[in-house]
């Protein structure tokens, strides 16, 4: 008989994948939301999981359910929730869920405050390419992975992207405290998420509490380069069997091609950026830790394309190239910009950001995007008043923004077809056009935008 498991929350982007890799697994799903959205609806229908109602039905939830798995987007107060624990059934959020499902193999975190997605599908990637079967949580739909969230009986390991934001609606803590990982990786420290972490030192005190998580004789893999990483790394954890920092590995770039430079070789690379080769160097480290050689890497990593909006490739002609990337904090904005600077030395360079997360939205945490856009030759900013609204956030001006970025030629919109109008009306030879954002510019669609571009004479 088959196990039965109930999501409140099941349309979210983690919550439906894990939905769809219990049911592939063989247990009885059902799910709950007050809202489904794409791709998440299409998924679940094609696998007989969409819920026949939109709404919350208490009448759902039956003693005879092994577990109840509660997503974020549900509010603490929610009636199928007061109903399982009327019952007194297992609740679990789903960082519990997951650590529940793995806590009898080598648990693989991946942690950060930026590239953990990255980090992510390349370890998986080469585990896949040396058919190493493994259990997995990653941010992003990954080519040649049927979901982002997989369960097997059989796999000695679990790879999971260790996000810092809360496990749950009735569970505050972060989600990558509940993983306990053996082996860890960090990938950097860069304040977010200011509505629930209000201080940096209280944000950076999160990443010593995981540190501490790592299970005795695990191993720590941290990026040198941060500063603030370094000092919270080189503390003393006595239950460590290791740690080991990493940079960014000897390599060159020739005609828009980067090249790993391994023992007086060259290995080509499908991706580029010093924020990515970090990444690689990372991932190596842990691969090593599970039995991968370097050899074995390399040969793997270079089919590597990236992550879905991972400076991902929207369109390319003659001498335009127009990527998509899910950059939006400072941090990210520097490494993405001047990734695509070192890349293409002699294209003009226009970056465009949405602001569109809680804390970007933030008149307090806007300061810290001094400089963040500096890299670009051409800079646009763009955020929708509304969202701001809906946020209920304290209302900010296209002169905020302007100020905040300390950039005087920065060009700031709160309307997207003002955005789409102004890069229409650009001629893109010899450009790069970089369009970052963890939503989507209200619906712009980029691959229309791109075929209404002026490219060429």
């Amino acid at each position: 008989m088959s196990k039965k498991v109930h999501l409140i929350a099941i349309g979210g982007s983690a919550m439906h994948n894990m939905a769809l890799a219990l049911h592939e697994k063989g247990f009885t799903v059902s799910g709950s939301d007050d809202e489904i959205n794409e791709p998440s609806k299409s998924r679940l229908q094609k696998a007989g999981l969409l819920p026949t109602e939109i709404g919350w039905f208490p009448e759902k939830i039956a003693s005879d359910l092994e577990a109840v798995i509660l997503g974020m987007h549900a509010r603490a107060d929610n009636p199928e929730l007061q109903r399982a624990n009327e019952l007194g059934l297992k609740i679990y959020s789903y960082p519990e869920y997951i650590y529940q499902a793995t806590q009898d193999k080598t648990r693989i975190v991946i942690g950060g405050s930026h590239g953990k997605t990255t980090i992510t599908a390349m370890i998986l990637h080469v585990m896949n390419y040396c058919n190493m079967e493994t259990d997995y949580l990653v941010g992003a739909q990954l080519t040649g992975f049927s979901t982002m969230v997989n369960f097997s009986n059989t796999s000695k390991f679990a790879v999971i992207e260790g996000d810092e934001y809360l496990a749950s609606p009735i569970d505050r803590r972060p989600k990558f405290h509940l993983y306990k990982p053996s082996i860890a990786i960090i990938s950097g420290i860069a304040w977010d998420h200011i509505n629930v972490f209000p201080t940096f030192e209280n944000y950076v005190e999160q990443f010593e509490k995981f540190i501490h998580l790592i299970e005795p004789q695990g191993h720590l893999i941290y990026c040198e380069n941060d500063t603030e990483l370094k000092k919270v790394s080189e503390k003393n954890y006595t239950q460590l069997a290791s740690k080991t920092p990493y940079s960014i590995p000897p390599h060159v770039i020739e005609n828009g091609i980067t090249y790993l430079l391994v023992n007086n070789e060259k290995v080509e690379l499908q991706i580029f950026g010093e924020h990515n080769l970090m990444n690689l160097n990372g991932a190596k480290l842990v691969c090593n830790k599970i039995g991968i050689t370097d050899k074995q890497f390399y040969d793997a990593i270079q089919s590597f394309k990236g992550a879905a909006k991972r400076l991902e490739l929207v369109y390319k002609k003659d001498t335009f190239n127009f990527y998509k990337d899910f950059a939006h904090s400072p941090s990210k904005l520097k490494a993405t910009t001047n990734a695509v600077k070192q890349q293409f030395t002699k294209r003009h360079i226009v970056a465009c950001m949405e602001l569109h997360t809680f804390s970007s939205l933030t008149e307090e945490f806007l300061l810290q995007y001094n400089g963040a856009m500096d890299l670009a030759d051409e800079a646009i900013v763009y955020f929708n008043p509304h969202t701001i609204a809906h946020k209920k956030l304290k209302e900010i001006t296209p002169e905020q923004v302007l100020k905040s970025f300390g950039r005087k030629d920065l060009k700031v919109f709160t309307e997207s077809k003002q955005v789409t109008d102004y890069l229409k009306s650009k001629n893109w030879n010899d450009s790069i056009l970089l369009m970052m954002s963890s939503g989507n510019f209200d619906g712009i669609d980029f691959v229309e935008l791109s075929k209404e571009l002026i490219i060429g004479n």
